[in-house]
């Protein structure tokens, strides 16, 4: 009998955490083997292996124990990837030759794997002089542009794109253009940015006084807090960015805050982390652990709870050991602090089985409840650790138990920390769990509220037919398990269409008090929310005790998230697709296709300026539905140089292909490859790389065979990919449907699973 409660988590354990060989044999035959092979790799690190492998092993079963998706694809398989989830990059210098240098170390952090986050307030604002050249500085945003177009070249381990986030402090000059910078479309799609709000400067917002914007003690500009406030609240009302981080509270709160300075986070939040600083991330599932689900006693154990936290915190521990990193400023932060971030997901499912209603103040009061039990149980699961293989480097006793965090937290927790030291600096933290969620069952993502009962994925079949499958959430199908098919759902079901947005915050606000990184969760608001109300959702989030506020309302840059159905409002009705775009629907394939005995296709010639030899370039195809659709490329060329690379790359365009979806978006990502040595003008036109001319001569043929209505329409940056009908926002990077929903902060599928987080 298999494990997974949905075909479409075995389909995601499948695709994103399956360990398989560069030719696609499976080595993980089983989810079991899953389990073992991360248990395994983990109690490797301890003295006596053999007795900690079974009981790591029972904390995974059942999807108990969620290690982040790094881990548990990466954990055993002696690939050199990061297990790490979260890094943010050194300072950077105001120089040109450590601007670069940063950008260096940015594009080998994401080669393994790594998000990464960076504060551009260090960075002298546009128009300032520069020293020694007789020339004006171009600003941090014209270098954010630089890390941009560097990201898009890089794909990150997982087959995921790097992800980044950039700060900037409220008092740095060029703070309203940083604003705004992401109204433009095409601008920064590969960061998310975030404002550093400052203490000072939320006073002098609730008071209306000047604020000075500042550059190494020069004043630039003088203008009102609260007129500075209203432009960041215009702007993330808007096209939801930037989002706001309330640094001064952090810093305030942090258990280092005697070691370390923090200016940045990860691209989704939960991680605040100093310079090269590093974290790892894993969840406890609290929908698995409810007993007598929907009845009168229904609840989670504490023993139960406490055991497994211990057992999630001696694993995650053992990662900082286990793990590979990019750099080596971040294996030294790494283990002089050993930070862990453990978090939750399945929250609002678990609410839904204690008959709770998420955004409630008794849920909010359950929430506390579970996740004081959670941070003490962490704590104490550290100190024993402490005891046994030592606390971490810098510990030092009274300030790490004079910070913010650690003032209010149990005496027999702070007494055992005061005697045995602690081996992790920072225990919990709540991350984005999209993905991980859909592989444990679809059960409720982190700290959020179901999004939607059900919804219907459409999968294509090797035949080339469609089936529908039904994706429901984990409580909803175990109460029709229970209670019957049929069953009308009690009223406390709630989700993220119907909630009040200061619900969100209530909730947030909840688990933020024994959280001791930060929480990755975004509030969904509805489209006709006014102005003025929207801005009160920040305002609570500061009152609140929050340490950042992360907000999605539909609109006309980032698009709609999926939309209720008013007939039945527990389904989700994705958006139709208009039939003469690229062919027809897009669906999604169960698996890969396999090949025909013969395809047709054309063979194309490439002549590159300067190179001796030409490329030949085939695409094949196959016909499904009685259209035509690429399947495989093949690329050939007696310059040896090319050899590896054209390799590599035809069979990733291979696979890409035969899993279907609208895979045009290959067209975008290659033509938007530069090569740094130049390009050139071919035909009229110029072409900025090898790659870029190949993505070219593919488009040319997905025109021709009728995939593509024309040159430009395809996914991705190309400003004439407008499609008819109503907007519904970008398309899946992976499956090409427009099934995108905004969940902690993260563009995620739910045709695929795909997400730009992991």
């Amino acid at each position: 009998m298999s494990r997974f409660a949905a075909p479409i988590s075995e389909t995601i354990w499948d695709m994103k955490y399956r360990f398989k060989g560069a030719d696609g044999t499976a080595h993980d035959e089983t989810v079991e083997d899953t389990w073992n092979r991360i248990a395994t790799a983990l109690a490797e690190v301890e003295a006596d292996p053999s007795d900690w492998q079974p009981k790591f092993y029972a904390a995974l079963e059942d999807f108990k124990f969620l290690p982040a998706g790094r881990i548990t694809a990466g954990a055993g398989t002696e690939r050199s990837v990061t297990l790490f989830n979260c890094f943010v990059m050194g300072t950077i210098p105001d120089t040109m030759a450590g601007i670069f240098d940063g950008l260096k170390e940015a594009a080998l952090t994401m080669q393994q794997g790594g998000g990464i986050g960076y504060d551009f307030s260090t960075i002298r604002p546009k128009g300032a002089a520069v020293h020694g050249v007789a020339a004006d500085a171009s600003g941090p945003l014209s270098f954010m542009d630089v890390w941009d177009a560097m990201c898009r070249t890089i794909m990150s381990a997982g087959a995921r794109r790097g992800a980044m986030m950039a700060t900037m402090r409220c008092d740095h000059p060029d703070i309203e253009d940083f604003i705004t910078a992401k109204s433009d479309p095409q601008r920064l799609r590969n960061f998310n940015v975030s404002v550093l709000v400052t203490d000072p400067f939320m006073e002098a917002v609730k008071a209306d006084a000047d604020w000075d914007l500042v550059f190494d003690g020069k004043v630039y500009k003088t203008l009102k807090a609260r007129l500075l406030w209203d432009r960041i609240m215009q702007s993330t009302y808007d096209y939801a960015e930037p989002g706001v981080i309330f640094i001064d509270r952090i810093n305030r709160m942090n258990n280092l805050r005697y070691a370390e300075t923090i200016a940045a986070t990860n691209p989704c939040g939960e991680q605040p982390l100093p310079p090269y600083g590093a974290c790892l991330l894993g969840s406890i599932n609290l929908a698995r652990l409810v007993s007598d689900p929907f009845e009168d006693g229904a609840e989670i154990d504490h023993d139960v709870l406490d055991d497994l936290v211990a057992t999630a915190v001696r694993m995650m521990d053992n990662v900082v050991d286990a793990s590979r990193f990019p750099l080596p400023q971040q294996q030294e932060e790494a283990s002089n602090k050993r930070r862990i971030g453990l978090g939750v997901t399945g929250l609002a499912d678990a609410l839904l089985m204690l008959g709770l209603r998420y955004g409630s103040e008794e849920a909010a009061r359950q929430t506390e409840r579970w996740m004081h039990r959670i941070a003490r149980a962490a704590c104490l699961a550290s100190a024993h650790l402490a005891r046994e293989k030592g606390a971490f480097p810098l510990f030092e006793a009274e300030p790490f138990l004079d910070s913010g965090s650690l003032e209010h937290m149990d005496e027999d927790v702070r007494a055992a920390i005061a005697e045995h030291g602690i081996r992790n600096a920072l225990l919990t933290s709540i991350a984005p769990t999209g993905t991980i969620s859909l592989y444990a069952g679809n059960v409720s993502s982190g700290i959020e509220p179901v999004f939607a009962y059900s919804y219907t994925r459409k999968v294509l079949q090797k035949d080339g037919s469609r089936t529908e499958e039904e994706v429901v959430d984990y409580a909803v199908q175990l109460y029709r398990d229970t209670h019957g098919a049929d069953a009308e759902l009690p009223d406390h079901f709630v989700n993220a269409q119907t909630l009040a947005p200061l619900d969100h915050v209530r909730m947030q606000a909840a688990a933020q008090k024994w959280v001791d990184s930060s929480i990755s969760k975004t509030i969904n608001c509805p489209e006709d929310i006014s102005f003025d109300d929207f801005k009160d959702v920040y305002m609570a989030a500061w009152d609140q005790g929050c340490k950042g506020c992360t907000t999605y309302r539909p609109n006309a840059v980032t698009g709609s998230v999926l939309t209720v159905s008013e007939s039945k409002p527990e389904e989700v009705a994705p958006p139709e697709r208009d039939q003469a775009e690229m062919g027809g629907e897009v669906v999604y394939m169960s698996e890969p296709l396999d090949r025909p005995a013969a395809l047709e296709g054309n063979t194309y010639k490439l002549k590159w300026p300067d190179s001796e030899h030409a490329i030949y370039i085939t695409i094949n195809d196959v016909i499904l539905n009685g259209r035509r659709r690429p399947f495989e490329v093949f690329i050939n060329s007696k310059n040896m140089e090319h050899f590896a690379w054209t390799v590599a790359l035809t069979r990733m365009i291979s696979a890409v292909f035969r899993r279907g979806g609208d895979v045009s978006f290959v067209v975008e990502e290659l033509k938007a490859v530069f090569d740094p040595r130049g390009g050139a003008w071919i035909k009229g036109r110029y072409i900025p790389s090898i790659l870029a001319a190949i993505g070219g001569v593919i488009e040319q043929h997905m025109v021709a065979i009728g995939f593509l209505e024309g040159e430009g329409l395809g996914l991705k940056s190309d400003p004439q990919a407008e499609a008819a009908g109503q907007p519904r926002g970008a398309a899946c990077a992976s499956c090409g449907s427009f099934d995108l929903r905004m969940v902690e902060g993260c563009s995620t599928c739910v045709s695929c699973g795909f997400s730009k987080c992991g």
